[in-house]
């Protein structure tokens, strides 16, 4: 059974940090490039975080640039996202989802079409 499943959100006040992590079963891991997207209430989803399929090279979408790291472990089939100095308006569900690198990391970040399989989400609530 494909599956990728998130874990890890929650809420936190602002400033502090959060790890995500989204464990994949079912298929060939490692050769798929991972996103992180997130979306927020009335917002579209937005691709925070991009990496190939060895985690030699990702993408980061500017608003979370220096704050956020994206790493993967393929021996555990799993993907983490570290998320400090969390602001507010990263407040969303995050969803991580794999696809085969098919584009530049920035243009699969900036389209769902890319990703063929999808988690179910964790919230991440950034409040005082």
């Amino acid at each position: 059974q494909l599956q990728l499943v998130e874990s890890g959100g929650g809420l936190v006040q602002p400033g502090g940090s959060l790890r995500l992590s989204c464990a994949a079963s079912g298929f060939s891991f490692k050769y798929y490039g991972v996103g992180w997207f997130r979306q927020a209430p009335g917002k579209e989803r937005e691709g925070v975080s991009c990496t190939s399929s060895n985690g030699g090279n990702t993408y980061y979408a500017d608003s979370v640039k220096g704050r956020f790291t994206m790493s993967r472990d393929n021996a555990k089939n799993t993907v983490y996202l570290q998320m400090n100095s969390l602001k507010p308006e990263d407040t969303a569900v995050y969803y991580c989802a794999a696809g085969p690198v098919t584009s530049t990391l920035q243009a699969m970040c900036a389209s769902r079409e890319y990703f063929n399989y999808w988690g179910q989400g964790t919230q991440v609530t950034v409040s005082s």
